[in-house]
């Protein structure tokens, strides 16, 4: 054996160990922080369009595609983003929107953009860029989508809103504006909505400047009462100061002398023919000879549609247009009459909900498909589709496989029918009909359910969009009040 000793172990060093010990307790003694994300939220001023307001915005499109499809307007889409000098030039440098209203932005090319705040005269670009002139004239146009601009958010205004309009382009003739007001007056009407049309003439350039002058006389004398706004309006757009709803500023209109006393003979023909067409359509309106409305390119007929208003309230308007004979010369066309209106949507789906009018869902099924088993699902997948593109409203669910469950869905929708396949069924290629309101049930050829079931359906030619309102909402007496008010 050797003499040597063994060699001991250095003794370990307890540092680790209480820090391996006492590191769990630390941290427990530590509570974690957590760290709390916060959510983001729509931009003040714009909103979301929710799964439940559908049926409002199906119903204000498609009563302003049916009278597109009557009356002859084609579509159009214009970009969301122009160019800024379009709005200056074509809607006015001194005018709200521009000034104060409009999204304007430098893209990283440098270019200067804007969100459109109104579509007329993008348009109108389109007019000219796109060679329309050479087409047969007029060329009738609609629209809808949103718009933007930077206001106060207030109750049915919002700083991206939503405008259905129509535009006619190339025709001068006063039948041309007295269409498009008809045309107002009924899509409110096809939605149970009552309104009443304002018009006035706002005559030709030449009138207006006869206008400015006696305009300018009269408010000067009344400088000191006038609010801050309309002074500087006086001098840049004195039309504006018309429109101004101020205190001190809205008793004066009435002693302010009115355009129709200036007007030229055309201009004064012009509005009489527009005005007697309405008449023979029967179409109320009022005269209001104050009403210039607030953009530059308007000439001749101006006009707005109004929701009544109510107790202790003020009328508000639901839509508004007029002529612009000068403004495809002043985006560098040549010399085009043009003439238009845009309906604001948010603002009539609001009138709709506060006058309890419910929109009819065109949507909604009429055949439910029930399935039962694996070989019945995928024979539904077929027949679905079938129905589908026989434009028969069907609706299934197959991620439900017991049949009472999907009884019970076709009993919440309310279909008139549900279409019954099983195994038996999927053999024997046929189909079970179920009458859901008398509960009578027929067995027929599967490949001859879709004429069938069409064969059963009556449809009307043009189904109505609303449920009449309830007949509290409006009363009698104040409709009455509203006919009486009318011209």
């Amino acid at each position: 054996m050797s003499g040597k000793k063994p060699m001991k172990k250095p003794a370990s060093k307890p540092v680790k160990a209480v820090k391996a010990a006492t590191a769990p307790a630390a941290a427990a003694a530590a509570p974690v922080k957590k760290r709390t994300v916060a959510t983001p939220q729509t931009p003040r001023g714009m909103k979301d369009i929710l799964p439940s307001e559908a049926k409002y915005w199906r119903a204000v499109r498609t009563a302003g595609e049916r009278l597109a499809a009557a009356y002859g307007f084609e579509w159009i889409e214009t970009p969301i983003v122009e160019e800024t000098a379009l709005f200056v030039r074509g809607v006015g440098k001194q005018t709200d929107i521009v000034e104060k209203e409009m999204f304007t932005f430098v893209d990283q090319g440098g270019d200067e953009l804007a969100l459109r705040p109104e579509a007329t005269a993008a348009i109108a670009r389109a007019y000219i860029n796109h060679g329309m002139l050479n087409m047969p004239q007029p060329v009738k146009l609609f629209y809808h989508g949103p718009m933007f601009r930077h206001e106060r958010p207030q109750a049915g205004r919002y700083r991206q809103f939503h405008q259905f309009g129509f535009e006619t382009i190339g025709e001068q003739k006063p039948v041309v504006d007295a269409e498009l007001i008809i045309c107002v007056h009924r899509f409110f009407l096809d939605l149970g909505l009552q309104v009443k049309v304002e018009v006035n003439s706002i005559g030709t350039a030449a009138d207006r400047e006869q206008y400015r002058e006696k305009l300018v006389a009269y408010y000067r004398q009344h400088r000191n009462v006038l609010c801050e706004n309309c002074k500087v309006r006086l001098s840049k757009n004195p039309l504006r100061v018309l429109d101004c709803k101020e205190p001190g500023c809205e008793p004066l209109k009435q002693g302010a002398p009115q355009i129709v006393d200036v007007l030229s003979e055309d201009s004064k023909n012009h509005f009489m023919k527009v005005l007697e067409y309405l008449e023979d359509a029967e179409v109320p309106f009022e005269l209001n000879p104050y009403l210039v409305r607030g953009l530059d390119y308007y000439s001749h007929t101006v006009f707005e549609a109004v929701f009544p208003a109510r107790e202790g309230g003020s009328k508000s308007a639901a839509a508004a247009g007029g002529r612009y004979d000068g403004l495809i010369e002043l985006l560098g066309g040549r010399p085009t009459p043009g003439a238009g209106f845009a309906i604001g949507l948010e603002r009539t789906i609001l009138e709709m909900k506060e006058r309890q009018i419910i929109p009819l869902d065109e949507s909604k099924p009429v055949v439910f498909l029930a399935q039962l088993g694996e070989p019945a699902k995928r024979k539904a997948f077929k027949i679905f589709d079938d129905l589908r593109r026989a434009g028969i409203p069907a609706a299934v669910a197959f991620s439900k496989d017991a049949l009472k469950a999907q009884m019970e869905v076709a009993n919440r929708m309310g279909v008139k029918y549900t279409l019954l396949i099983g195994q038996k069924e999927v053999l024997d290629g046929t189909i079970i009909i179920r009458d859901m309101e008398a509960g009578i049930q027929e067995m027929v050829d599967a490949n001859k359910v879709t004429g069938e079931i069409a064969k059963k359906l009556v449809t009307a030619p043009l189904a109505p969009l609303t449920a009449p309102a309830p007949r509290d909402s409006v009363s009698e007496e104040s409709s009455r009040k509203e006919g009486d008010s009318s011209g």
